[in-house]
């Protein structure tokens, strides 16, 4: 028989039985279209809580498993997320890697709460969700330090040309007299009295200013959404428009979040408005970019050198975009956020964060909470009878997933086979080491202090 067959079959014996006497929990008893929310109280019905772009869930088990099953898909869309996962999910944990539009929300029947375990969330469209009853939330404080202090190592390499002289060394290139050296080295540039110019500063931000101020950066930024004094406070120059600091940079970095609004706000034209030859580094989102207009500076000598820890397009690859030819440009693997300990802690939030919306009031009892206006404002919180609510919801439902944690595939994927967790019920002696994906920076030009750069 055949093998997707075949687990196709165990997946229904294991959803055997779930399906819900009042016709799945998303459901609407009263017809009016409004998704109910969950009410205020722990559940003993064990609700559903799917990882979707990952499969390992050993530092969210812990936290969840008294209140709720974790369940992990792997799925990089929501095609590949099994329908038992898409009817009766009440929380979904994600990385970077999968976008949920509206279609892909729609998709969901149950769904009450989302988390990005990152910072960053423009791959959730989190005015439609807000629409279909789905509080949307961040982690914004786990990889502040780390992001900051990897931005400022982008900085003093633009300045010291580090990865050059590396790079050189590996090709050969002993550089030991007076003119190898100054070959070698061309363009690297005295930090002291350099102006550092941040747009958007929130917590990745200020980190940023505090860290490049000892190396003797004058420290400008241009944040409209930051209210008044918070520069006093810090000590820097506040640029009174987006053009004022670009024309007064010497190297510019960027720490605002990504929407419609500032999509590809370096571009040709705000590039010609820099000081000829400035540095730029980003390691907020690489939408905020226009790559070919960056590669066409670099190769004209209007940007002198630039690094980007995110890019356009991810994965990223030199051969396949219009970096491949530029020079004086570094490119690392949206990493920056990346440390063991801010992993870890990312992860932990992200539950606790899941286990306030099942215990708790949505969205009154979410820390992070990025599209509470949209839910407020949405006539769902406030014209539902709770004693509407599905019964499953309110922890009527016998549980329905063994104890731990399961994956669910889609059908017709390959089934996943992880050590150290319960795949589809069946539970593994040993353990694996945690493999995380990338966590995971809008606003018309809004900061990242709810939103720290990744």
């Amino acid at each position: 028989m055949d093998r997707h067959k075949v687990k196709r079959q165990r997946l229904d014996r294991i959803c055997e039985g779930n399906a819900l006497a009042r016709g799945g929990s998303g459901s609407d008893p009263a017809g009016t279209g409004i998704r109910p929310p969950i009410v205020n109280g722990p559940m003993p019905a064990r609700p559903l809580v799917a990882l979707l772009d990952g499969r390992d869930c050993t530092v969210e088990m812990p936290i969840l498993k008294d209140v709720a099953t974790v369940a992990f898909c792997d799925a990089q869309s929501t095609q590949e997320i099994h329908e038992k996962v898409l009817n009766e999910a009440v929380g979904a944990l994600m990385y970077h890697t999968i976008t949920l539009s509206r279609q892909d929300l729609e998709k969901f029947k149950a769904l009450r709460v989302i988390v990005r375990i990152g910072s960053g969330y423009d791959n959730v469209d989190i005015k439609s969700a807000a629409e279909l009853g789905i509080a949307v939330c961040n982690i914004p404080s786990s990889s502040v330090e780390e992001t900051a202090d990897s931005t400022l190592c982008h900085i003093l390499n633009l300045y010291r040309r580090v990865t050059w002289l590396h790079q050189a060394m590996r090709e050969g290139n002993r550089a030991s007299s007076m003119e190898q050296i100054r070959e070698v080295a061309g363009g690297a540039v005295r930090i002291r009295g350099e102006t550092l110019g941040i747009i958007g500063l929130g917590r990745v931000g200020q980190a940023v200013a505090l860290r490049a101020k000892p190396f003797g950066f004058n420290v400008i930024f241009y944040d409209p959404y930051l209210p008044d004094g918070v520069e006093r406070s810090l000590g820097l120059q506040r640029m009174a428009t987006l053009q004022d600091l670009l024309m007064h940079s010497d190297c510019i970095t960027l720490h605002c979040s990504l929407n419609e609004h500032n999509h590809h706000l370096i571009n040709d034209f705000t590039i010609k408005q820099m000081r000829q030859g400035c540095f730029l580094v980003n390691t907020a989102r690489g939408g905020l970019v226009d790559e070919k207009a960056l590669a066409q500076a670099l190769k004209e000598g209007r940007v002198r050198g630039a690094a980007l820890d995110v890019h356009e397009s991810e994965p990223f690859s030199f051969a396949n975009g219009p970096l491949k030819d530029a020079p004086n440009v570094i490119c690392t693997p949206h990493a920056a956020w990346y440390s063991e300990q801010a992993s870890i802690e990312s992860r932990e939030d992200a539950a606790k964060e899941i286990r306030r919306a099942i215990t708790g009031h949505i969205p009154d009892n979410l820390r992070n909470c990025v599209n509470k206006e949209y839910l407020l404002l949405a006539a769902q919180w406030s014209s539902i009878d709770p004693a509407a609510v599905h019964p499953e919801l309110n922890g009527a439902a016998a549980y329905r997933f063994p104890p731990g944690v399961v994956g669910v595939a889609a059908p017709g994927l390959p089934e996943p086979a992880v050590e150290g967790i319960v795949a589809h019920g069946i539970p593994s002696a040993s353990h694996s080491a945690p493999h995380t994906p990338s966590p995971g920076e809008t606003s018309k030009l809004e900061p990242d202090r709810e939103i720290s750069a990744d």
